[in-house]
């Protein structure tokens, strides 16, 4: 896959598309990711890339010709999203990411300022996505979001795919408590079930783990 970061912050990303997961998937060439700076597709001396809004209003918008430009000298693979990072899109969950594991390109746009000229999201974006009902200062910290989530789901970046199927969102369910050494610590036992070695009774404890989670911290899921 590869995916194209559209960013007027592209130092932003170096330490964190380097360590972990996402930086061992980039290295054994599972996703590319590719930074783009849309100043460098605005003229000298200043490079501009966001002017005042026609009609008055606080802050500053990001302009049509850098973005389109910046776009625009990407290949264009077979399968292809453009998306605007925006408190205004569609929210981010699981069944999304996988959505976008499907696709060969995904080129995602770091809103800014007050946010982008309108005919950049009616004529250039193709998906606009959000991470909640909130404003951050740009859309940097999304962007990395959805390259975290969708590069962990290509395959061979999880070393064991069955992890990827016991995890919170599967099956409309939060995932269940985990423990590991010591058995005891401060007086907090592991549950027994979980030391028995009964697997049939494990996969019961944890599917009533599962729901009752769900049921208590996000019952909007059942």
């Amino acid at each position: 896959m590869r995916i194209d970061l559209v960013t007027l912050f592209p130092e932003f990303f170096s330490a964190a598309l380097a360590c972990s997961l996402v930086g061992r998937a980039l290295a054994k060439g599972i996703a590319e990711v590719h930074l783009t700076n849309p100043r460098d597709f605005s003229p000298p001396p200043y490079h501009r890339v966001d002017d005042e809004p026609y009609g008055g209003g606080v802050g500053m918008v990001l302009m049509c010709e850098p973005l389109f430009k910046a776009v625009e000298s990407l290949p264009i693979l077979d399968s292809r999203a453009v998306i605007l990072t925006t408190p205004q899109g569609r929210p981010l969950t699981q069944a999304l990411l996988k959505t976008l594991s499907t696709y060969q390109q995904l080129v995602i746009l770091c809103g800014h300022y007050e946010g982008v000229d309108e005919r950049v999201r009616q004529h250039l974006v193709t998906l606009e996505v959000s991470l909640g009902d909130f404003v951050l200062t740009g859309g940097e910290v999304p962007a990395l979001a959805i390259v975290d989530g969708v590069v962990r789901l290509l395959p061979g970046t999880v070393g064991k795919a069955q992890s990827l199927q016991e995890e919170s969102f599967e099956d409309g369910l939060l995932e269940y408590p985990h423990y590991t050494r010591p058995r005891s610590f401060r007086g907090w036992e592991v549950p027994g079930v979980l030391l028995s070695g009964h697997h049939q009774q494990i996969a019961q404890w944890r599917q009533h783990q599962r729901r009752e989670r769900t049921r208590l911290r996000r019952p909007d899921l059942l």
